[in-house]
């Protein structure tokens, strides 16, 4: 009997222990890619709990008038991290914050950061207005207490030039589409570097949720030919060269529509088009597979109705 007492207070003694969670952190990593320039490489996979949603490359600059961001992040956690690292890097306050498209795990760390320093071309401020806050469920349920205290922020300033200048360091500012309806791209004229955001992506695969691909094409090829010596992509390792990550984002949306293209004229239903063999060129892609699969769900609805079109519609 006074054993099993023994047994039940200890047993009792243990439930009653607090559970001591890990803190939640983001490690915030920057790596020199060019004189004044870091990027900070997000994790090529998708949104998980496991990453806390940090998958996208966010990029450092310094000037002499102030850091200036690409990107930020998914969540208010991240961005203060980011914050608090990219300014002990520089040495100076974050004085512009640009935002390249309205996909989630790029801008709401803007939560982090005074609005008026938060820009964005009119196209995507007037896109954000209307979606901006409208992935927040969907980021809550995938990442939890990674997203607390998150709140969508708009951007404060609309970007109107071509061009914006810190110091001597000249941002050129490349306003496209493609990737989404409103995509910025950023030239780095000091040291040639090309910030693609999303329209590049570099041994992952490109995700497609809101894709024009006929107008992605005409976006690779006014970035192709811009003459930078370098690429940081939205998603993957950066590309040291100017075209390779650019040719293999344009090569897989190519493959991805042919194969689709010819599963719908096949007969074949969306779960076979989403476990085709992908070729081997492509081996070195992160989540393509799963980047495969959603872009059927993406895509090919609007392909059976263009290639498959109902007996009984008129003609």
């Amino acid at each position: 009997m006074i054993n099993r007492r023994i047994a039940l207070a200890g047993l009792l003694g243990a439930i009653a222990l607090p559970v001591r969670a890990q803190p939640l952190a983001y490690r915030i990593t920057p790596e020199k890619i060019a004189e004044g320039l870091w990027v900070v490489r997000g994790v090529d996979a998708p949104i998980a709990m496991a990453n806390g949603g940090a998958i996208a490359n966010i990029t450092i600059l310094a000037t002499e008038a102030g850091t200036v961001l690409v990107d930020c992040g998914p969540s208010l956690r991240y961005g203060n991290a980011l914050r608090h690292a990219a300014e002990a890097l520089t040495g100076k306050p974050v004085v512009r914050l640009y935002l390249t498209h309205l996909h989630p795990d790029h801008i709401y760390a803007a939560a982090a950061f005074a609005p008026g320093i938060v820009a964005a071309t009119p196209q995507l401020a007037t896109l954000l207005k209307s979606e901006g806050a409208g992935f927040s469920d969907g980021m809550y349920r995938l990442l939890g207490d990674w997203m607390r205290g998150t709140e969508f922020t708009p951007p404060g300033t609309i970007l109107a030039a071509d061009h914006e200048t810190f110091g001597t360091r000249r941002l050129r500012l490349l306003p496209l589409a493609g990737h989404s309806p409103a995509d910025l791209a950023i030239l780095d004229e000091a040291s040639g570097t090309l910030i693609a955001g999303d329209l590049v992506f570099h041994d992952r695969a490109p995700s497609t949720p809101h894709a024009d691909l006929a107008k992605w094409h005409t976006a690779l090829k006014t970035l192709a030919a811009l003459g930078h010596k370098c690429v940081v992509p939205g998603h993957g390792p950066i590309d040291p060269t100017p075209t390779a990550a650019i040719d293999q984002t344009r090569d897989w949306l190519d493959w991805v529509t042919a194969t689709l293209r010819a599963a719908v004229a096949a007969g074949e239903d969306n779960v076979a088009a989403g476990n085709v063999a992908i070729p081997a060129r492509f081996a070195t892609l992160q989540s393509a597979r799963y980047e495969l699969q959603r872009s059927v769900s993406h895509f090919y609805p609007a392909l059976e109705a263009e290639l498959m079109p109902r007996i009984d519609a008129k003609r």
